[in-house]
């Protein structure tokens, strides 16, 4: 048995900064709306023709295989997590084997929207510790703006969410006190319907009926939110799936050297921070800066932690993530 290691971070977002302000100008909101309740200030949009969700995660995924140290040769399965892949089919993760040009090496897609880079993770560790690969390519990309509702109908979910990637090189750990100490996920399908795009799908809104129907009003292939049942839940979710990663290890609050919480809303954020009474130093947020990147927040997030040097050798990170499904889980890693 072994552990599976970060040995490589990488990002990328666009160059197309969406403020606020912006928003206001082709929606009924305004700066102060939008930062009140979700604490975002800016987002990252792309621009048609410039990006994709698979670009975007090929972006990132060659900077942290460039820090890993690993050949390309060397990567032997790749993970994508999405939830707006370039296609409805086949997934990104077979375009990024082939635009990286690696060995014909399999790629798995995760759909777990929010929590997918943690899900995603946690299959590449398991796949890591039996001893079944040795370094394993997680990517999460997310292209949100081509489909989202930019007018005023559409405001409160639409100003939330940008675009952006966010990858990690898994290698093979031999040490069993570093790398990833365990992982712990969950579902709730009660609330499926609480956070969800239903179109184009094979149960109520076919392709074949968007188009027969021709309705502009048709908001079904708009993402939905019930925001105040998420909130309730996330932050109950969170809360339990840290306590339960910590009591797994051992471990307690006060052992807690980063915490890297899926970048939903701010508001979410600072209520964990204040209920586990940790300080500034030991939680990580960018979601002013590029809103709810969705899968691509928490390797965005931890990439950039990283960079500034706010992760040490032998600091204890805790990633956390709730979302669409209801998914949720949480990563503890001894870095």
């Amino acid at each position: 048995m072994y552990h599976s290691k970060i040995s490589g971070l990488g990002y990328y977002v666009p160059d197309n900064i969406v403020t606020n302000d912006d928003l206001a100008k082709i929606m009924d909101t305004n700066d102060e709306w939008i930062q009140e309740r979700t604490g975002i200030k800016q987002r990252r949009h792309i621009k048609r023709g410039e990006d994709t969700t698979t670009s975007m995660g090929v972006k990132a995924a060659e900077i942290a295989i460039k820090r890993s140290g690993v050949e390309k040769e060397d990567i032997d399965f790749v993970i994508f997590a999405t939830l707006s892949p370039d296609f409805y089919f086949p997934g990104p993760g077979v375009a990024v084997q082939r635009d990286l040009g690696l060995r014909t090496v399999g790629a798995l897609d995760v759909r777990n929207q929010c929590s997918g880079f943690v899900y995603a993770v946690s299959v590449a560790d398991q796949y890591i510790k039996t001893g079944m690969y040795k370094n394993i390519l997680v990517i999460g990309s997310e292209v949100h703006s081509t489909g989202l509702d930019m007018t005023s109908r559409g405001r409160g979910v639409s100003v939330i969410f940008g675009d952006g990637a966010g990858a990690a090189v898994l290698s093979r750990e031999e040490d069993l006190t570093k790398g990833i100490l365990s992982t712990h996920l969950h579902s709730e399908g009660l609330h499926a319907e609480e956070l969800i795009v239903k179109a184009p799908g094979m149960g109520q809104r076919w392709v074949t009926d968007i188009i027969a129907d021709a309705n502009p009003d048709d908001e079904s292939y708009f993402p939905y939110m019930n925001g105040q049942f998420v909130f309730k839940n996330a932050v109950v979710r969170f809360s339990e799936v840290i306590n339960e990663g910590l009591e797994a290890n051992n471990l307690t609050v006060s052992d807690i050297d980063m915490l890297i919480p899926h970048q939903a809303n701010l508001r979410i954020s600072q209520f964990i921070q204040q209920k586990f009474k940790l300080t500034d130093d030991q939680v990580y947020n960018n979601i002013m800066d590029y809103g709810n990147t969705t899968a691509a927040s928490i390797p965005i997030a931890l990439t950039e932690a990283w960079e500034k040097g706010k992760i040490k050798e032998g600091d204890t990170v805790v990633l956390a993530a709730f979302g669409s499904g209801f998914t949720w889980g949480s990563v503890i890693i001894k870095w």
